[in-house]
């Protein structure tokens, strides 16, 4: 493990209640962030395309279940 990483474990473990749940907030949002740039980028990139055919080629076939 990165020296790093092990200083902020250590520090994350001596938050307060209060402290934790404003990092755990602020950590989800950051992170749902760089998931959704992620998520831009390969739909931008064409990485999803073969999946969004495959899919929409099931449903026009009749292959899916009504949610």
């Amino acid at each position: 493990m990165k020296p790093a990483v092990k200083n902020i474990q250590e520090a994350v473990a001596q938050l307060s209640d209060d402290d934790l749940a404003s990092f755990r907030s602020w950590f989800e949002d950051f992170d749902a962030q760089i998931w959704d740039e992620q998520f831009e980028g390969d739909v931008k990139a064409g990485r999803l395309d073969a999946l969004a055919d495959r899919a929409l080629a099931d449903f026009r076939a009749g292959r899916y279940e009504e949610l």
